[in-house]
């Protein structure tokens, strides 16, 4: 609270509760508060009437000023408790509070470790922060013994995929399916040298907070991200680790929404994690994400073919051609290490999606939707046309104005395919999970659960159809039914026979900017028009377990099951049951 501090970037619409950004910037308007003191009639904060309507947040930020910059300095043992920082129940509760923003368009906290590149107004304040910083649980919820995620991902093969952890359901804390943030830096997997972290929203001191608990803080760091962030344009003047760059999109309505990281150990090894979760402390906080995790890619010698240490899926191509897309000279290192890297025991099929106009090659479609289906009518065993296509996303685009219109038309067009010709072959059912006002109002945050489902109502409108084809979200299986999906995944199952023929985990919503829309002009060649940025993984048995289908619900001859995400069977909407539309968090 010195008027040496630089102004928060976000003004008086802050949301941080974290306890470093307040050493490191001044909030006026919550300061004029904080002298204020409490009103003795109510014993409460006068909060001025402009701002109640972020009275929850400045509640909580009030109190953690109350705990950095006491008032009764005199008092020792307050002080001695002042710089111990937030409790974990604490920084629980602050969390919760801090779903009322939009997902995806939410504020972002620096850095917690900033406190090292700036200098405090004064000692005392300095050696608070540094004494918060080394405590892990002040900023991580869920903390698991370092050392064992390299077991952990063996035990996890075939599949490698992983649920990220829910605070508030502990049965998810130490399952084997579970990860967080620090596991996929761990040192077990490798001493991570260099790293690119490519996402959306990206929260740079959650971002450096985990590295500096990881150990890696000083590794060199390039992000790509796609939302403005203020704090992330001049990082590098006292981060000068950190490269940040921007994302240019082609148009106002585009979105740079991938999430990648690529991890470069010291041995010259790498991997790759593709994932759903933004880089900020909610979306790893009550929300459902889906993690893959790639094999160790060892570094091949010099005298290697570079044609070498491809995959089956060819996957190192894919995510080469997907990484030149950005036209970013930063990148050009990790492709080329990429191209040094033996990929050879990546078992699953890289699906990307880049903006622009797309034309069939003679590698068929490269992106989108119809990239999945030229890989689902290579290598797709049959599958009956009655099993329906299930697709469940955390947002849902403008689709048309019935079922046919694009859903039909385009996007099980394409995800029906398998090996065999279309024919006269009927459209497989479509069915589509996404959490009800009854599944919002049940989670751990209540309705502010439904911070991370950014579907209108003015979008909901223009669709009615739809419902007939909501499914609930439920999750009792994997302890996440109260945990709302941020998770994006496709797939097609038979539950009688207990199979999955595939399925696909990715940042694409149920939309034409994230898949791609073919033109309607029938005079012009078939041109698909695709919006976004976007990375996923697409498993298919053949090359996971050289069978036609993965086991479903229970191992089939020693190979585990298919790890769906949700229950099955699914339940449909109810007659009184309607969507989460984002507007409820305004009402």
């Amino acid at each position: 609270m010195s008027s040496k501090l630089k102004p928060c970037p976000y003004l008086e619409k802050c949301y941080r509760k974290n306890p470093i950004h307040f050493g490191e910037f001044s909030h006026p308007h919550l300061d004029n508060i904080y002298k204020m003191g409490m009103d003795p009639k109510t014993s409460k904060y006068n909060i001025p009437t402009e701002l109640t309507s972020n009275s929850d947040i400045i509640l909580q930020q009030i109190k953690l000023l109350e705990k950095l910059f006491p008032k009764d300095a005199s008092n020792p043992r307050k002080k001695e408790e002042n710089t111990q920082g937030p409790s974990t129940s604490q920084t629980n509760q602050q969390l919760k509070a801090d779903k009322n923003k939009p997902c995806d368009k939410r504020s972002k906290s620096p850095q917690p470790t900033s406190s090292t590149a700036r200098q405090a107004s004064d000692d005392s304040n300095l050696a608070k922060k540094q004494k918060i910083t080394r405590n892990i649980k002040d900023y991580i919820p869920v903390v698991v013994e370092k050392g064992q995620m390299a077991n952990k991902l063996e035990a996890a093969a075939p599949y490698n995929f992983f649920l990220t952890a829910i605070t508030d359901a502990k049965a998810t804390h130490n399952e084997p399916l579970t990860v967080t943030m620090q596991e996929i830096l761990d040192e077990s997997l490798g001493i991570i040298e260099s790293s690119v972290q490519i996402n959306f929203m990206v929260d740079i001191g959650w971002l450096l907070g985990h590295y500096y608990f990881a150990g890696i803080l000083n590794t060199p760091l390039l992000v790509l991200y796609g939302d403005d962030t203020p704090e992330l344009l001049s990082i590098d003047k006292h981060k000068p680790q950190v490269t940040a760059i921007k994302i240019k999109m082609p148009t106002p309505f585009a979105t740079s929404h991938s999430k990648v990281m690529l991890l470069g150990y010291k041995d010259g090894s790498m991997r790759v994690v593709v994932s759903t979760a933004n880089l900020y402390e909610d979306d790893w906080h009550n929300r459902t994400q889906g993690i893959w995790i790639s094999p160790l890619c060892s570094a091949m010698s010099e005298e290697a073919d570079t044609a070498s240490g491809e995959s089956p899926t060819n996957f190192r191509q894919d995510l080469m051609l997907y990484l030149v897309e950005y036209k970013c000279a930063k990148l050009q290192p990790w492709i080329a290490r990429i191209r040094k890297c033996d990929f050879s025991a990546i078992n699953v099929f890289f699906i990307g999606s880049v903006p622009g106009g797309h034309r069939e090659g003679p590698r068929g479609h490269p992106w989108g939707h119809p990239r999945v289906a030229s890989l689902l009518q290579k290598h797709c065993a049959p599958v009956d046309e009655k099993i329906p296509v299930v697709c469940q996303s955390s947002s849902i685009g403008s689709l048309g104005v019935n079922v046919q219109a694009w859903i039909q038309h385009d996007f099980l067009n394409s995800l029906r395919r398998d090996g065999m010709p279309l024919g006269i072959r009927q459209l497989p059912p479509f069915k589509m999970i996404y959490p009800s006002y009854s599944n919002v109002s049940r989670s751990h945050d209540g309705m502010l659960g439904g911070g991370c489902l950014p579907y209108s109502k003015n979008t909901n409108d223009k669709q009615p159809w739809l419902k007939t084809y909501l499914q609930q979200w439920s999750s009792k299986l994997r302890h996440r039914s109260r945990a709302m999906p941020h998770i994006k995944s496709y797939t097609r199952y038979n539950l009688e026979d207990r199979s999955v023929y595939w399925f696909i985990l990715t940042s694409a919503n149920l939309s034409k900017a994230a898949w791609g829309c073919y033109n309607k002009n029938v005079n012009i060649s078939p041109c698909l028009r695709i919006a976004n940025y976007e990375v996923g993984v697409l498993f298919l048995p053949k090359f996971v377990i050289g069978e036609d289908t993965f086991p479903l619900g229970a191992p089939r001859d020693g190979i585990p099951p298919f790890p769906l995400p949700y229950d099955v069977p699914l339940t449909p909407y109810g007659t009184d049951d309607k969507p989460f539309l984002m507007d409820y968090l305004h009402m």
